[in-house]
């Protein structure tokens, strides 16, 4: 049976959220543990507490995945006498690893705000604010007639989606010719001899950072020795992403009426919010965490009220003063969808990897920090 490395599932993860995509001061990726360590079982937790680790180590896991990263600035010393350095310890004596995706994934499309934007109800979210814009090439490539469905079908996961479209490709007929030199080992003619063979145009756009990646697939799939492709860079711009969301509601509620649902929604056990409770909520803003710092572009996108986490005093002075109404639902009843969210796509990408000998389980003694 076909086991994955801890490589390879940070190749998956980075199907779900590219580490191109964190923030510069994060620290996404392998936090713990040996990439060519082999793995049978997967938990998915919200933090790397030692509490997780040690669910993690019962559940006979070797690898911990978690939104927070264990570690965020670099280490002088590992030492057991912290927290820090008991659970790093504990961690590579028991065999685990641990791989975080972190703002990768709150930026990403199909990211944890997006989840949290759907979870919430609003529809037709976009990016509050936009921290990069993908840059497109298009990838150009000849294929031998009947072979185009195959080459085709393997690039379209590295295709760029253009708005609500995915699998977007251009084929046109054409005539390639090639003549095989001494060492060649072609696939069609033979040494010395030109051929002319019908081929076809395949046209796709993708992003730049999965070009690499593209290529690799393309030069496996391909039934040419040389596939002959070409690469145009675009000046189309590519899709959005960035923090946060806005969105609006199918019906406007009034704040009370929507800080109540988000309450149960959420499953928080208490929130607080900023406003008048007879305000109308329309246009809604949201990031997931710690989020407060968006308040202004949640602002000026006209957002009636922005959901968040963590929130400070005078933060809340701030919405005040802005005519803007603030939800703050916690940390940690935001972001704690993700752990279900990954355990399902994770084991899912796995699946059509051909990875059956693993399997994703969602850690299940978390518990928010906070009490009421």
């Amino acid at each position: 049976m076909k086991i994955p490395k801890i490589a390879d599932i940070v190749g998956i993860i980075n199907k779900i959220a590219p580490q191109v995509l964190a923030e510069a001061w994060d620290n996404p990726g392998i936090q713990v543990g040996d990439p060519a360590g082999e793995v049978t079982r997967i938990m998915v937790a919200l933090d790397p507490t030692p509490a997780a680790v040690n669910t993690a180590l019962a559940a006979s896991c070797q690898l911990l995945i978690t939104h927070h990263p264990l570690i965020f600035k670099p280490l002088k010393s590992i030492s057991t006498a912290t927290t820090l350095g008991a659970t790093i310890h504990t961690a590579i004596k028991g065999g685990l690893s641990i791989v975080t995706l972190h703002t990768n994934y709150d930026i990403a499309r199909g990211g944890l705000n997006d989840l949290l934007a759907s979870k919430i109800g609003l529809s037709n979210a976009v990016p509050l604010k936009v921290t990069t814009t993908g840059e497109l090439v298009k990838l150009v490539v000849f294929v031998p007639a009947g072979h185009l469905g195959h080459v085709r079908s393997a690039l379209f996961p590295f295709s760029a989606q253009q708005g609500n479209y995915s699998d977007c490709s251009f084929a046109a007929d054409g005539i390639g010719t090639f003549t095989p030199l001494e060492g060649a080992e072609p696939y069609i003619g033979s040494i010395g001899g030109m051929s002319a063979v019908p081929e076809e145009r395949l046209e796709l756009l993708i992003l730049r950072a999965r070009v690499p990646h593209a290529l690799k697939k393309l030069r496996a799939v391909h039934p040419y020795e040389e596939p002959a492709f070409d690469l145009y860079p675009l000046l189309n711009e590519g899709e959005k992403l960035g923090l946060g969301r806005i969105g609006s509601l199918q019906e406007p509620l009034t704040l009370g009426e929507y800080a109540a649902t988000l309450r149960t929604i959420l499953a928080a056990p208490a929130l607080r919010y900023v406003g008048d409770p007879e305000t109308k909520i329309s246009k809604v803003a949201l990031c997931s965490g710690s989020g407060a710092s968006l308040l202004r572009e949640a602002v000026c996108s006209g957002a009636d009220v922005l959901v968040t986490g963590d929130v400070k005093y005078h933060e809340a002075r701030d919405a005040e003063d802005a005519g803007i109404a603030l939800i703050d639902a916690g940390h940690f009843p935001t972001e704690i969808i993700m752990a279900h969210e990954i355990t399902e796509r994770l084991g899912q990408l796995l699946v059509a990897a051909g990875y059956l000998g693993c399997t994703v389980e969602t850690c299940q003694t978390e518990l928010d920090p906070f009490r009421i």
